[in-house]
């Protein structure tokens, strides 16, 4: 059984943003200068930890913009809330989907009806599958 790691929070929240509403993140020049910048780095193998500053200038943007939960680990956008691995259906999965890396923090149960996986707009690989249980 693979355990994943705890992984950067904002990595995380910034992955999930880009996969569910990547107009947020592009619409104005500042922004999307910062997402690349943060993009570039972590795909040259940078640690998340030292873009903090950038990780900062992203989640300001985002507060003045009016999104209040910025990359905090909570949602505003109505319908963003997520299952729990593992509570749904009355059948729990037995693998649940991560950073393909395990630099973030993302984490989403499979979903039934997907043909592939999702993919990690930072790294631009598939999640990947970490067992829960055999």
């Amino acid at each position: 059984m693979v355990e994943p790691g705890p992984g950067h929070e904002r990595l995380g929240e910034l992955c999930r943003r880009l996969t569910a509403t990547p107009a947020e993140l592009t619409a104005d020049a500042r922004m999307r200068g910062l997402v690349d910048h943060i993009l570039a780095e972590a795909r040259a193998s940078r640690p998340p930890e030292e873009l903090e500053d950038s990780f900062d200038e992203v989640e300001e943007l985002l507060l003045a913009a009016g999104h209040s939960a910025g990359l905090g680990s909570y949602r505003t956008t109505p319908g963003s809330y997520e299952r729990l691995p593992g509570a749904g259906h009355g059948h729990p999965p037995l693998y649940v989907l991560a950073c393909p890396l395990g630099r973030c923090a993302r984490v989403e149960a499979p979903a039934a009806d997907a043909d592939r996986p999702p993919r990690c707009h930072v790294f631009e690989q598939p999640l990947r599958e970490i067992t829960l249980r055999p």
